[in-house]
């Protein structure tokens, strides 16, 4: 109880705490709602960190898979490619050689002269082989590797002394004929689709149907032939001219081909050159081929070997998984590049 006539228990009831004492008990609130705060604080960021260490650690094991896939993959490619390559007994037995030429003469498909040059090598390197025969059925293609072709058949049978026959399918013509030319007999089907000695360019023209419809082109060229082969303007009888030259210049060159190859058999008529084809037999009237046979019968009765070994070289699954490898490679460092130069920026 307290003394009425005491002074100083008057004095406590009658005025507040002193400042100092509201100071250091806000002070005291203050520290523990920061230690709460605090304490809130650090387990987020403590999950964020351990988030973000799992997330690393996935991507690397991600990353690592990824590249072991690819070495996989790589090994295979080249296991398919070299094994190809080393398989096959260079000294077989006695056989007929047998290497394709189908389908378009272009330096992307397996006609190409890479491949068949290839092939062709093979062929004649194989000390069993007794003969090459190129088996053919193709409308024709370039010109230029049908004569790499030609040029290659003329070497092998001078270094290795091996006879070459063409046996024709359904067709032999254009830069396909160019080939069989080079060929020392050359074999059809009476039904077969022989010829077609010449060149061609061809293109469109739309320079009428623009101005009929109001369209404009704008092409800009530095040269003023820069743009002869566009098709939407106009052909100068200057640049029509240069074009033929070229082909007539092509065109004696396979003509030179047809004439190397075939040579007294030839029984050359203003129609030879003219580009025209003919049936199989029709062809051996006209010196163009020499008999009627098929592969099977040339393997038997002319090269004397029934075994018919293909050397035809494809393009095979793990060919086409390197090209594509190879283009997303250079995508991918293209792509590399430009980040990186943006980045410099």
């Amino acid at each position: 109880m307290t003394d009425a006539n005491d002074p100083n228990a008057s004095s406590q009831q009658k005025y507040p705490p002193a400042p100092d004492l509201w100071a250091k008990e806000a002070m005291n609130s203050e520290v523990k709602q920061g230690a709460t705060n605090s304490g809130w604080e650090r387990g987020v960021l403590e999950e964020l960190v351990l988030a973000t260490v799992r997330e690393q650690r996935a991507a690397r094991r991600w990353r690592t898979f990824t590249r072991l896939l690819w070495l996989v993959l790589i090994g295979a490619i080249a296991w398919a490619v070299f094994s190809r390559d080393i398989a096959g007994p260079s000294k077989s037995s006695p056989h007929t050689a047998v290497v394709e030429i189908k389908g378009e003469i272009a330096s992307d498909t397996d006609a190409s002269a890479e491949y068949v040059m290839a092939a062709m090598r093979s062929a004649f390197e194989d000390e069993g082989s007794r003969a090459v025969v190129l088996l053919v059925n193709s409308p024709g293609g370039s010109p230029v590797q049908a004569g790499m072709i030609n040029d290659e058949i003329v070497r092998l049978k001078a270094k290795y002394n091996k006879p070459v026959y063409a046996v024709v399918e359904e067709t032999c013509a254009s830069a396909a004929y160019y080939i069989a030319a080079a060929a020392d007999d050359i074999y059809v089907d009476k039904a077969s689709i022989v010829g077609s000695i010449g060149v061609l360019m061809d293109g469109f023209g739309f320079t009428g149907t623009m101005e009929k419809l109001g369209v404009e082109r704008r092409l800009l060229t530095a040269g003023e032939n820069k743009g002869f082969l566009d098709p939407f303007s106009p052909q100068t009888e200057k640049q029509r001219a240069f074009a033929q030259t070229m082909l007539d210049q092509i065109h004696q060159q396979f003509i030179a081909a047809v004439k190397a190859g075939r040579g007294d058999r030839l029984k050359e008529t203003p129609e030879t050159f003219s580009g025209l084809f003919w049936t199989g037999q029709q062809a051996i009237d006209m010196g163009l081929a020499d008999h009627l046979g098929s592969l099977d019968q040339v393997a038997r009765d002319v090269v004397k070997a029934d075994e018919v070994i293909d050397y035809t070289r494809r393009e095979n699954v793990a060919e086409r998984l390197a090209k594509r490898f190879g283009a997303a490679l250079g995508a991918g460092a293209m792509r590399a590049m430009q980040s990186a130069a943006l980045q410099l920026r």
